[in-house]
Protein backbone atom coordinates (compact mmCIF):
# COMPACT_ATOMS: atom_id res chain seq x y z
CA UNK A 1 0.00 0.00 0.00
CA UNK A 2 1.31 3.38 -0.75
CA UNK A 3 3.07 5.21 2.91
CA UNK A 4 4.85 8.34 3.84
CA UNK A 5 4.83 10.33 7.00
CA UNK A 6 1.77 12.03 6.12
CA UNK A 7 -0.28 10.03 5.32
CA UNK A 8 0.37 8.34 8.47
CA UNK A 9 -0.32 11.60 10.01
CA UNK A 10 -3.74 11.82 8.11
CA UNK A 11 -4.31 8.18 9.19
CA UNK A 12 -3.54 9.33 12.88
CA UNK A 13 -5.51 12.37 13.10
CA UNK A 14 -8.72 10.65 11.86
CA UNK A 15 -8.25 8.08 14.42
CA UNK A 16 -8.18 10.77 17.00
CA UNK A 17 -11.94 11.31 16.46
CA UNK A 18 -12.95 7.49 16.59
CA UNK A 19 -13.16 5.91 19.72
CA UNK A 20 -10.25 4.10 21.29
CA UNK A 21 -10.16 0.31 20.61
CA UNK A 22 -8.06 -1.69 22.98
CA UNK A 23 -6.08 -4.18 21.02
CA UNK A 24 -6.84 -7.81 21.27
CA UNK A 25 -5.59 -9.90 23.75
CA UNK A 26 -3.58 -13.48 22.88
CA UNK A 27 -5.31 -16.56 23.61
CA UNK A 28 -3.86 -19.94 23.56
CA UNK A 29 0.06 -20.93 24.01
CA UNK A 30 0.81 -17.04 23.50
CA UNK A 31 -1.18 -15.73 25.91
CA UNK A 32 0.09 -18.39 29.08
CA UNK A 33 3.62 -17.40 28.71
CA UNK A 34 5.50 -16.60 32.04
CA UNK A 35 8.82 -14.53 32.52
CA UNK A 36 10.62 -18.12 32.93
CA UNK A 37 8.92 -18.64 29.32
CA UNK A 38 9.14 -15.44 27.31
CA UNK A 39 13.35 -16.19 28.33
CA UNK A 40 13.39 -19.30 26.38
CA UNK A 41 12.32 -17.66 23.28
CA UNK A 42 14.90 -16.28 20.59
CA UNK A 43 14.57 -15.32 17.63
CA UNK A 44 17.16 -17.00 15.06
CA UNK A 45 19.36 -14.39 13.86
CA UNK A 46 20.10 -16.06 10.47
CA UNK A 47 16.44 -15.09 9.85
CA UNK A 48 17.09 -11.33 10.31
CA UNK A 49 15.59 -9.15 7.75
CA UNK A 50 17.87 -7.59 4.93
CA UNK A 51 20.47 -9.70 5.89
CA UNK A 52 20.39 -10.49 2.65
CA UNK A 53 19.90 -7.24 0.96
CA UNK A 54 22.70 -5.21 -1.08
CA UNK A 55 23.69 -2.50 0.71
CA UNK A 56 21.97 -2.43 3.54
CA UNK A 57 24.12 -1.86 7.13
CA UNK A 58 21.07 -2.56 8.97
CA UNK A 59 19.59 -6.10 10.50
CA UNK A 60 15.71 -6.31 11.83
CA UNK A 61 15.10 -8.92 14.47
CA UNK A 62 12.17 -8.99 15.74
CA UNK A 63 10.79 -9.47 19.73
CA UNK A 64 8.20 -12.49 20.01
CA UNK A 65 5.13 -11.89 21.80
CA UNK A 66 4.24 -12.96 25.47
CA UNK A 67 4.50 -12.38 29.18
CA UNK A 68 4.61 -8.43 29.87
CA UNK A 69 4.33 -7.75 25.86
CA UNK A 70 1.00 -9.73 24.91
CA UNK A 71 -0.43 -6.51 22.31
CA UNK A 72 0.35 -7.36 19.03
CA UNK A 73 2.64 -5.12 17.23
CA UNK A 74 2.76 -5.19 13.07
CA UNK A 75 6.01 -4.21 11.33
CA UNK A 76 6.24 -3.09 7.80
CA UNK A 77 9.06 -2.52 5.06
CA UNK A 78 8.73 0.71 3.20
CA UNK A 79 10.99 0.70 -0.41
CA UNK A 80 9.61 3.14 -3.26
CA UNK A 81 6.72 4.98 -1.46
CA UNK A 82 5.01 1.54 -0.54
CA UNK A 83 4.61 -0.64 2.58
CA UNK A 84 4.89 -4.44 2.58
CA UNK A 85 4.28 -5.80 5.94
CA UNK A 86 6.94 -8.20 7.54
CA UNK A 87 5.81 -11.55 8.73
CA UNK A 88 7.41 -13.44 11.45
CA UNK A 89 6.11 -17.27 12.02
CA UNK A 90 7.67 -19.83 14.88
CA UNK A 91 9.98 -20.27 12.05
CA UNK A 92 11.80 -17.29 13.12
CA UNK A 93 12.13 -18.14 16.72
CA UNK A 94 14.16 -21.33 18.78
CA UNK A 95 11.71 -22.30 21.86
CA UNK A 96 13.85 -23.90 24.86
CA UNK A 97 12.79 -26.18 27.35
CA UNK A 98 8.87 -27.20 26.91
CA UNK A 99 8.16 -24.74 24.73
CA UNK A 100 8.85 -26.67 21.63
CA UNK A 101 5.60 -28.57 21.75
CA UNK A 102 3.42 -25.48 22.85
CA UNK A 103 4.28 -24.10 19.27
CA UNK A 104 3.60 -25.60 15.94
CA UNK A 105 6.11 -25.24 13.73
CA UNK A 106 5.47 -22.72 10.21
CA UNK A 107 2.87 -21.15 12.56
CA UNK A 108 1.90 -17.43 11.13
CA UNK A 109 2.26 -14.94 14.62
CA UNK A 110 -0.29 -12.97 15.03
CA UNK A 111 2.11 -9.73 15.38
CA UNK A 112 5.23 -9.55 17.24
CA UNK A 113 6.04 -7.04 20.56
CA UNK A 114 8.65 -4.96 18.69
CA UNK A 115 11.59 -4.92 16.91
CA UNK A 116 15.71 -4.67 17.66
CA UNK A 117 18.01 -3.09 14.55
CA UNK A 118 21.54 -4.18 14.33
CA UNK A 119 24.63 -2.73 12.86
CA UNK A 120 28.82 -2.68 12.97
CA UNK A 121 28.54 -0.07 15.87
CA UNK A 122 31.50 -1.34 17.45
CA UNK A 123 33.58 -3.32 14.65
CA UNK A 124 33.13 -3.34 10.95
CA UNK A 125 32.97 -7.10 11.14
CA UNK A 126 29.80 -7.58 13.78
CA UNK A 127 26.63 -6.32 13.78
CA UNK A 128 25.59 -5.08 16.94
CA UNK A 129 22.72 -4.10 18.92
CA UNK A 130 22.16 -0.45 17.80
CA UNK A 131 18.45 -0.09 19.28
CA UNK A 132 15.10 -2.00 20.59
CA UNK A 133 11.54 -0.59 20.47
CA UNK A 134 9.58 -2.85 22.99
CA UNK A 135 6.71 -2.75 25.16
CA UNK A 136 4.22 0.25 24.93
CA UNK A 137 6.12 3.29 23.99
CA UNK A 138 9.72 2.34 24.97
CA UNK A 139 12.69 2.44 23.28
CA UNK A 140 16.38 2.48 24.06
CA UNK A 141 19.80 2.69 22.40
CA UNK A 142 23.33 2.35 22.35
CA UNK A 143 26.39 4.77 21.57
CA UNK A 144 29.96 3.11 20.49
CA UNK A 145 31.13 1.26 23.46
CA UNK A 146 28.23 1.30 25.39
CA UNK A 147 25.82 -1.32 27.03
CA UNK A 148 21.71 -0.84 27.95
CA UNK A 149 20.78 1.20 30.45
CA UNK A 150 17.89 3.58 30.76
CA UNK A 151 15.25 4.09 27.81
CA UNK A 152 12.72 7.13 26.10
CA UNK A 153 9.68 6.56 25.83
CA UNK A 154 7.23 8.34 22.83
CA UNK A 155 5.12 10.30 25.53
CA UNK A 156 4.80 10.53 28.81
CA UNK A 157 0.55 10.88 30.08
CA UNK A 158 -0.40 12.00 33.87
CA UNK A 159 2.95 10.11 35.28
CA UNK A 160 2.89 10.78 39.12
CA UNK A 161 0.11 13.61 38.57
CA UNK A 162 -2.36 12.21 40.68
CA UNK A 163 -4.35 10.34 37.99
CA UNK A 164 -4.33 7.21 36.01
CA UNK A 165 -1.22 6.62 34.09
CA UNK A 166 -1.57 6.25 30.61
CA UNK A 167 1.13 4.39 28.90
CA UNK A 168 0.47 4.79 24.83
CA UNK A 169 1.60 2.47 22.41
CA UNK A 170 3.64 1.76 19.51
CA UNK A 171 0.99 -0.41 17.42
CA UNK A 172 2.46 -0.41 13.87
CA UNK A 173 5.84 0.56 13.15
CA UNK A 174 7.07 1.07 9.01
CA UNK A 175 11.09 0.71 8.68
CA UNK A 176 12.08 2.36 5.43
CA UNK A 177 14.73 -0.60 3.76
CA UNK A 178 18.19 1.60 3.16
CA UNK A 179 20.10 0.77 -0.02
CA UNK A 180 23.65 2.19 -0.85
CA UNK A 181 25.22 1.70 1.76
CA UNK A 182 23.53 3.84 4.04
CA UNK A 183 24.65 4.83 7.54
CA UNK A 184 20.80 6.08 8.72
CA UNK A 185 17.92 4.36 8.99
CA UNK A 186 13.94 5.96 8.73
CA UNK A 187 11.56 4.52 11.17
CA UNK A 188 8.21 5.37 11.38
CA UNK A 189 5.59 4.42 14.51
CA UNK A 190 1.62 4.68 14.95
CA UNK A 191 0.77 5.92 18.23
CA UNK A 192 -2.62 5.26 20.58
CA UNK A 193 -3.77 5.18 23.15
CA UNK A 194 -7.76 6.25 25.19
CA UNK A 195 -6.53 9.69 25.30
CA UNK A 196 -3.79 10.52 22.04
CA UNK A 197 -2.67 9.33 18.64
CA UNK A 198 0.15 9.78 16.73
CA UNK A 199 2.39 9.92 13.68
CA UNK A 200 6.37 9.59 14.67
CA UNK A 201 8.96 9.63 12.42
CA UNK A 202 13.19 8.53 13.84
CA UNK A 203 16.21 9.14 11.56
CA UNK A 204 17.97 7.17 13.42
CA UNK A 205 22.24 7.62 12.28
CA UNK A 206 24.67 5.05 14.72
CA UNK A 207 28.03 6.64 16.04
CA UNK A 208 30.18 7.23 18.73
CA UNK A 209 26.83 8.92 20.07
CA UNK A 210 23.57 7.52 18.20
CA UNK A 211 21.65 10.48 17.16
CA UNK A 212 18.25 10.03 16.57
CA UNK A 213 16.07 12.92 15.08
CA UNK A 214 12.56 12.23 15.80
CA UNK A 215 9.29 14.19 14.69
CA UNK A 216 6.16 13.37 17.51
CA UNK A 217 3.04 14.73 15.67
CA UNK A 218 -0.05 14.09 18.42
CA UNK A 219 -3.69 14.42 18.30
CA UNK A 220 -5.61 14.66 21.28
CA UNK A 221 -8.60 12.02 21.78
CA UNK A 222 -9.46 13.44 25.05
CA UNK A 223 -8.26 16.16 27.41
CA UNK A 224 -4.76 15.38 28.91
CA UNK A 225 -3.87 16.15 32.45
CA UNK A 226 -0.47 16.33 31.91
CA UNK A 227 1.65 15.72 28.70
CA UNK A 228 5.00 14.32 28.97
CA UNK A 229 7.27 15.05 25.66
CA UNK A 230 10.52 13.85 25.40
CA UNK A 231 10.24 11.32 28.53
CA UNK A 232 13.50 9.81 29.75
CA UNK A 233 13.33 6.32 32.48
CA UNK A 234 16.46 5.17 33.90
CA UNK A 235 17.35 3.58 37.09
CA UNK A 236 19.06 4.99 40.47
CA UNK A 237 19.17 3.38 43.84
CA UNK A 238 22.77 4.57 46.00
CA UNK A 239 25.50 5.89 45.59
CA UNK A 240 28.11 8.25 47.89
CA UNK A 241 25.35 10.42 48.67
CA UNK A 242 22.25 7.89 49.93
CA UNK A 243 24.47 4.51 50.75
CA UNK A 244 23.95 4.62 54.57
CA UNK A 245 21.31 1.71 54.17
CA UNK A 246 22.26 -0.88 51.91
CA UNK A 247 24.81 -3.22 52.87
CA UNK A 248 25.94 -4.08 49.31
CA UNK A 249 30.01 -4.46 48.28
CA UNK A 250 29.08 -2.12 45.78
CA UNK A 251 29.76 1.80 46.20
CA UNK A 252 27.26 2.90 43.42
CA UNK A 253 24.49 1.18 41.46
CA UNK A 254 22.75 3.18 38.96
CA UNK A 255 22.23 3.54 35.33
CA UNK A 256 22.40 7.08 35.43
CA UNK A 257 23.30 10.32 37.96
CA UNK A 258 21.95 12.88 37.66
CA UNK A 259 20.00 15.34 35.04
CA UNK A 260 21.69 18.37 33.55
CA UNK A 261 19.61 21.38 31.94
CA UNK A 262 21.17 23.30 29.66
CA UNK A 263 18.55 27.10 29.72
CA UNK A 264 17.97 28.91 26.74
CA UNK A 265 20.58 31.31 28.29
CA UNK A 266 23.47 29.09 28.37
CA UNK A 267 23.55 28.34 32.16
CA UNK A 268 23.72 25.09 32.73
CA UNK A 269 21.80 22.93 36.04
CA UNK A 270 22.92 20.24 37.20
CA UNK A 271 20.50 18.09 39.52
CA UNK A 272 21.87 14.82 41.19
CA UNK A 273 19.00 12.35 41.28
CA UNK A 274 18.15 10.43 44.36
CA UNK A 275 16.40 7.58 45.77
CA UNK A 276 13.87 9.30 48.18
CA UNK A 277 11.95 8.03 50.92
CA UNK A 278 9.05 8.75 49.31
CA UNK A 279 7.81 10.04 45.74
CA UNK A 280 9.90 13.12 45.10
CA UNK A 281 10.55 15.08 41.76
CA UNK A 282 10.86 18.76 40.59
CA UNK A 283 9.26 20.89 37.93
CA UNK A 284 12.20 23.75 36.51
CA UNK A 285 10.85 26.26 34.60
CA UNK A 286 12.18 27.14 30.93
CA UNK A 287 10.86 28.53 27.84
CA UNK A 288 12.44 26.50 25.28
CA UNK A 289 15.50 25.19 26.87
CA UNK A 290 18.18 24.36 24.28
CA UNK A 291 18.26 20.67 26.22
CA UNK A 292 17.71 18.24 28.97
CA UNK A 293 19.22 14.77 29.79
CA UNK A 294 19.71 12.31 31.98
CA UNK A 295 23.35 11.28 32.09
CA UNK A 296 25.79 9.08 33.37
CA UNK A 297 29.28 11.10 34.45
CA UNK A 298 30.57 8.44 36.58
CA UNK A 299 32.62 6.71 34.25
CA UNK A 300 35.34 4.57 36.26
CA UNK A 301 34.97 0.94 36.69
CA UNK A 302 36.18 1.52 40.42
CA UNK A 303 33.28 2.98 41.57
CA UNK A 304 30.62 0.47 40.70
CA UNK A 305 32.96 -3.00 40.99
CA UNK A 306 30.29 -4.50 38.85
CA UNK A 307 31.44 -6.97 36.19
CA UNK A 308 28.00 -7.95 35.24
CA UNK A 309 26.19 -5.08 35.33
CA UNK A 310 29.07 -2.78 34.19
CA UNK A 311 27.44 0.77 35.03
CA UNK A 312 30.13 2.64 34.27
CA UNK A 313 29.30 1.60 30.00
CA UNK A 314 25.58 3.04 30.47
CA UNK A 315 24.76 5.63 28.19
CA UNK A 316 23.57 8.84 28.46
CA UNK A 317 20.88 10.56 26.19
CA UNK A 318 20.19 14.33 25.80
CA UNK A 319 17.05 15.32 24.21
CA UNK A 320 17.74 18.71 22.26
CA UNK A 321 14.48 20.53 20.97
CA UNK A 322 14.27 21.54 17.26
CA UNK A 323 12.25 25.30 17.20
CA UNK A 324 10.48 26.91 20.06
CA UNK A 325 8.69 24.89 22.41
CA UNK A 326 7.31 27.73 24.21
CA UNK A 327 7.53 28.02 27.89
CA UNK A 328 6.90 24.95 30.55
CA UNK A 329 9.01 22.62 32.74
CA UNK A 330 11.53 20.13 32.70
CA UNK A 331 9.74 17.65 35.53
CA UNK A 332 12.14 15.31 37.13
CA UNK A 333 9.91 12.61 39.10
CA UNK A 334 12.19 9.91 41.73
CA UNK A 335 10.32 7.30 43.00
CA UNK A 336 11.50 5.14 46.24
CA UNK A 337 13.12 1.72 44.96
CA UNK A 338 14.97 -1.05 46.95
CA UNK A 339 15.79 -2.95 43.64
CA UNK A 340 18.23 -2.06 40.61
CA UNK A 341 15.96 -4.14 38.73
CA UNK A 342 13.04 -0.89 38.74
CA UNK A 343 13.04 2.03 36.97
CA UNK A 344 12.41 4.43 39.31
CA UNK A 345 13.01 8.02 37.35
CA UNK A 346 11.63 10.06 34.87
CA UNK A 347 12.45 13.35 33.37
CA UNK A 348 10.62 14.71 30.68
CA UNK A 349 9.38 18.13 29.24
CA UNK A 350 5.65 19.44 30.67
CA UNK A 351 4.62 22.54 28.25
CA UNK A 352 2.41 25.26 30.18
CA UNK A 353 -0.15 25.02 27.04
CA UNK A 354 -3.15 22.50 28.15
CA UNK A 355 -4.05 19.65 25.57
CA UNK A 356 -7.07 19.34 25.33
CA UNK A 357 -9.47 17.13 22.99
CA UNK A 358 -9.39 18.12 19.41
CA UNK A 359 -5.99 19.56 19.80
CA UNK A 360 -2.86 19.23 17.79
CA UNK A 361 0.81 19.30 18.19
CA UNK A 362 4.26 18.80 16.56
CA UNK A 363 7.44 18.30 18.56
CA UNK A 364 10.75 17.94 16.96
CA UNK A 365 13.40 17.02 18.62
CA UNK A 366 17.09 15.51 18.52
CA UNK A 367 17.55 12.56 20.96
CA UNK A 368 21.22 11.45 21.71
CA UNK A 369 23.00 8.47 22.90
CA UNK A 370 26.64 7.65 24.03
CA UNK A 371 28.99 8.36 26.75
CA UNK A 372 28.82 12.01 26.44
CA UNK A 373 31.64 13.30 28.62
CA UNK A 374 31.88 16.68 30.10
CA UNK A 375 33.79 18.80 27.78
CA UNK A 376 37.22 19.79 29.17
CA UNK A 377 38.00 22.88 27.22
CA UNK A 378 34.44 23.88 28.35
CA UNK A 379 34.83 27.26 30.92
CA UNK A 380 32.97 26.25 33.64
CA UNK A 381 33.84 24.10 35.81
CA UNK A 382 30.94 21.06 35.92
CA UNK A 383 30.09 19.04 39.16
CA UNK A 384 32.40 16.10 39.52
CA UNK A 385 30.58 14.56 42.65
CA UNK A 386 28.34 14.85 45.17
CA UNK A 387 28.38 13.66 48.56
CA UNK A 388 25.80 13.77 51.91
CA UNK A 389 26.34 12.54 55.09
CA UNK A 390 25.19 13.50 59.01
CA UNK A 391 25.65 17.17 59.36
CA UNK A 392 27.76 19.30 61.90
CA UNK A 393 30.95 18.26 63.75
CA UNK A 394 31.85 14.81 63.05
CA UNK A 395 31.94 12.35 66.16
CA UNK A 396 29.19 13.99 67.55
CA UNK A 397 25.09 13.99 67.76
CA UNK A 398 23.80 16.83 65.81
CA UNK A 399 20.15 15.35 65.46
CA UNK A 400 18.76 14.42 62.47
CA UNK A 401 17.75 17.04 61.04
CA UNK A 402 21.18 18.20 60.33
CA UNK A 403 22.49 17.16 57.14
CA UNK A 404 26.09 18.01 55.07
CA UNK A 405 26.45 18.20 51.54
CA UNK A 406 29.75 17.86 49.62
CA UNK A 407 30.28 19.29 46.19
CA UNK A 408 33.15 19.04 43.98
CA UNK A 409 33.79 21.22 41.12
CA UNK A 410 35.98 19.92 38.23
CA UNK A 411 37.36 21.74 35.33
CA UNK A 412 36.47 25.12 33.60
CA UNK A 413 38.51 28.22 34.26
CA UNK A 414 38.84 27.37 38.15
CA UNK A 415 40.89 24.45 37.74
CA UNK A 416 44.18 26.49 37.33
CA UNK A 417 43.72 29.08 40.20
CA UNK A 418 45.27 28.83 42.99
CA UNK A 419 44.03 28.07 46.48
CA UNK A 420 43.99 31.62 47.61
CA UNK A 421 41.89 32.91 44.07
CA UNK A 422 38.71 35.02 45.01
CA UNK A 423 35.89 32.45 44.07
CA UNK A 424 32.84 32.86 46.12
CA UNK A 425 30.37 30.06 46.63
CA UNK A 426 26.74 31.14 46.35
CA UNK A 427 24.43 29.36 48.13
CA UNK A 428 20.45 29.13 48.34
CA UNK A 429 18.03 27.35 50.46
CA UNK A 430 14.59 27.07 50.38
CA UNK A 431 12.74 25.62 53.57
CA UNK A 432 16.12 25.12 55.68
CA UNK A 433 18.65 26.79 56.96
CA UNK A 434 22.24 26.81 55.75
CA UNK A 435 24.03 26.63 59.11
CA UNK A 436 27.91 26.40 57.63
CA UNK A 437 29.76 27.15 54.13
CA UNK A 438 33.31 26.13 53.28
CA UNK A 439 34.96 26.51 49.63
CA UNK A 440 38.90 25.04 49.30
CA UNK A 441 40.96 23.96 46.70
CA UNK A 442 41.55 19.97 46.87
CA UNK A 443 45.85 19.81 47.13
CA UNK A 444 47.00 17.98 44.37
CA UNK A 445 43.86 18.33 41.62
CA UNK A 446 42.17 20.46 38.97
CA UNK A 447 38.58 20.14 42.00
CA UNK A 448 37.83 22.40 44.29
CA UNK A 449 35.06 20.99 47.31
CA UNK A 450 31.99 23.02 48.23
CA UNK A 451 30.85 22.02 51.96
CA UNK A 452 27.46 23.03 53.37
CA UNK A 453 26.00 22.03 56.66
CA UNK A 454 22.02 22.65 56.33
CA UNK A 455 18.85 22.15 58.95
CA UNK A 456 15.51 21.48 58.12
CA UNK A 457 12.39 20.75 60.37
CA UNK A 458 11.41 17.15 60.55
CA UNK A 459 9.28 15.99 56.93
CA UNK A 460 9.97 19.29 55.06
CA UNK A 461 10.90 19.86 51.48
CA UNK A 462 14.48 21.48 51.39
CA UNK A 463 15.59 22.92 48.10
CA UNK A 464 19.04 23.47 47.67
CA UNK A 465 21.39 25.38 44.88
CA UNK A 466 24.98 26.42 44.78
CA UNK A 467 27.14 27.79 41.87
CA UNK A 468 30.67 29.47 42.04
CA UNK A 469 31.41 32.93 41.17
CA UNK A 470 34.06 35.56 40.80
CA UNK A 471 36.21 38.23 39.04
CA UNK A 472 32.63 39.88 38.06
CA UNK A 473 31.20 36.32 36.32
CA UNK A 474 29.38 32.87 36.97
CA UNK A 475 32.30 30.37 37.19
CA UNK A 476 30.25 27.12 37.63
CA UNK A 477 27.13 24.44 36.47
CA UNK A 478 24.27 25.15 39.06
CA UNK A 479 24.11 22.76 41.56
CA UNK A 480 20.90 21.72 42.85
CA UNK A 481 19.58 19.18 44.90
CA UNK A 482 16.08 18.00 46.98
CA UNK A 483 16.43 16.62 50.62
CA UNK A 484 13.64 15.08 51.82
CA UNK A 485 14.02 15.10 55.74
CA UNK A 486 11.46 12.14 56.57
Amino acid sequence: MPFDFDMLTQEMRTAATEAYVAPSKPTGALGNLGYDDYRAINFRSPNARWSDAPGSMFRVEAFHMGWLYSDPVRVFEVQDGSATEMHFSTDDFDYYNDLADRFQPHLELPGVAGFRLATPLNRPDVYDELVAFLGASYFRALGRGNSYGLSARGLAINTASGGQEEFPRFSRFYLERPTDGSMTIVVYAAMESPSVTGAYRFLITPGEETVMVVTARIFARQDVQQLGVAPLTSMYMFSESNRANYDDFRPNVHDSDGLRIERNSGEIIWRPLNNPPRLGGSYLGESSPRSFGLYQRDREFESFQDMEALYERRPSAMVQPIGDWGPGSVRLVEIPTDSEVNDNIVAFWVPDEEFKKGDAREYAYSLRWGAMAADPNQSLAYVYDTRSGAGGVSGLNNGDNFRKYVVDFRGGVIANLPADAMLEPVVNVQNGTVEHVSLVRIPGTDMWRLIMDVTGDSGAVVELGAHLAGYGRKLSETWLYQWINA
